[in-house]
């Protein structure tokens, strides 16, 4: 029985409604679903802490339905009609038909007018609708009730004062801000030398990792330049656009290289012997970090533009699968920074540092040494279909039905974001970097970054 006045009792609805939603292949977020589960999205809607007049959409929904009936009735006289005038021998008759088919038309006309514009009402409400969290999600005001789940590494202690990761390239001649921001205005920069040998290597690991261990991910180089449908699509418009660089021509820069990707199968039937479907997908990334005003205003922790290493997954619509492709992307990602020898921590994100569209998401987070504390590196999230439908990527399941596909994203590697702890927890009294054991083969076998002769 549901405790209506329980936000946990709701959600935990879900746990056995998503077992029903998989096997009736019922999409979770249609409009037939919010309707006859009006309470668990409400509930969602109030852990994820976001504002969308469900009642309206309620309201708006029952007045398209008898709008979109009257429309096809009309339509269906309307046809009638023309047949009739069209077989009718006897004029005056036909008169009367043509003069009763111009109120048919007329009606027809009207109601279909009246129908567009509650439509349209009805869509802008309709993508604010968040999708449902898994119930292990837990409650929270902000990022400062994410919870933590497991840890790796020691925090290094130094014999002296630990330097700054700017304060460390600038001496190492790896960047230059001045004139970044110069170039390029406010979170502009260069990078320079080994800043620019550093990050190669780390792209280079990553593919070559992945390689090895997860031949599976097809490696990609996707598009930055994307259109108005897949953002939508992927869940990042309308909520998020302010943080989007536009283009004249009505086009965005994408943050992440998850929006091209997902894109890549929009509109298309896929082949369920052909999933899951696994990417590992490259491409520069630019965001108006609009909301972080007075955040990481210098340094590499927070800049417009960056590049991305993306895991993508399309799976089967089955909740189970896509729980155990969260964990293992998760890994993958661990995997990475454990090699790198990098402290970290993973927290399961709460209901208010979730997107519109994720069920379940991951933090890993990096430790840097003068801040004292963990910085986020990697976000890990499934959807379920919540994309996938917006995108319209099907597959036909062993009955031959249309069902959509689930979809999960993961940061393999976001630089330079990831040179922050590499260049903190690597240095050493001297000044000088040394370098990661897994990055030195891509790095000429150098053992630690030093000062350039004569600089």
């Amino acid at each position: 029985m549901l405790v209506k006045d329980s936000l946990h009792a709701t959600l935990s609805k879900y746990t056995y409604i998503s077992s029903l939603y998989v096997v009736s292949s019922r999409p979770m977020l249609d409009i037939k679903f919010i309707r006859e589960h009006l309470d668990l999205i409400k509930a969602a809607a109030k852990k994820k802490h976001i504002e969308v007049d469900l009642d309206l959409l309620m309201k708006l929904d029952t007045k398209r339905r008898k709008l979109q009936q009257s429309y096809d009735d009309a339509r269906s006289k309307q046809n009638e009609v023309s047949a009739m005038i069209a077989q009718a021998s006897d004029p005056a008759e036909r008169e009367k038909m043509i003069a009763d088919m111009k109120v048919v038309k007329e009606t027809l006309q009207n109601g279909e007018i009246e129908l567009k514009k509650t439509l349209k009402k009805w869509q802008a409400l309709m993508v604010q609708v968040p999708n449902v969290p898994d119930i292990t999600v837990p409650d929270g005001e902000s990022d400062e009730d994410n919870v933590e789940v497991r840890k790796f590494g020691e925090i290094p202690t130094f014999t002296f004062t630990p330097k700054s990761h700017i304060d460390l390239m600038l001496n190492l001649d790896m960047i230059d801000l001045d004139r970044g921001t110069k170039t390029s205005g406010f979170r502009g920069y260069y990078l320079k030398n080994d800043g620019v040998r550093l990050s190669f290597a780390l792209w280079q690991f990553v593919f070559d990792t992945f390689a090895k261990k997860n031949p599976e991910f097809q490696p990609m180089i996707v598009p930055s330049l994307v259109r108005r449908e897949p953002f939508m699509g992927t869940g990042y418009l309308p909520q998020s656009e302010e943080d989007l660089y536009k283009t004249q021509d009505g086009d965005f820069l994408a943050g992440t290289a998850e929006v091209a990707m997902m894109s890549y199968y929009m509109d298309e039937v896929l082949e369920k012997k052909d999933l899951p479907l696994k990417f590992l997908a490259f491409s520069p990334c630019f965001r108006r970090e609009a909301g972080s005003h007075g955040k990481d205003t210098k340094g590499l922790i927070r800049v417009h533009e960056f590049y991305k290493v993306e895991q993508v997954i399309l799976c089967e619509a089955n909740h189970q699968e896509s729980v155990e492709h969260h964990e293992q992307l998760t890994k993958n990602s661990e995997e990475l920074l454990q090699a790198l020898g990098i402290p970290y921590h993973v927290v399961v994100n709460c209901g208010a540092d979730i997107g519109l569209g994720q069920v379940k998401k991951y933090d890993i987070e990096a430790w840097v040494p003068t801040e004292n504390k963990y910085r986020e590196t990697h976000s890990s999230s499934y959807f379920h279909d919540f994309q996938t439908r917006r995108l319209n990527i099907r597959y036909k399941n062993d009955d031959g039905k249309l069902q959509f596909v689930h979809s999960l994203n993961n940061t393999a590697l976001a630089s330079p974001r990831i040179i922050v702890p590499i260049i903190e927890n690597y240095q050493q009294e001297d000044g000088s970097i040394l370098i990661p054991e897994v990055l030195r083969p891509y790095m000429n076998n150098k053992e630690r970054i030093v000062p350039r002769p004569n600089f």
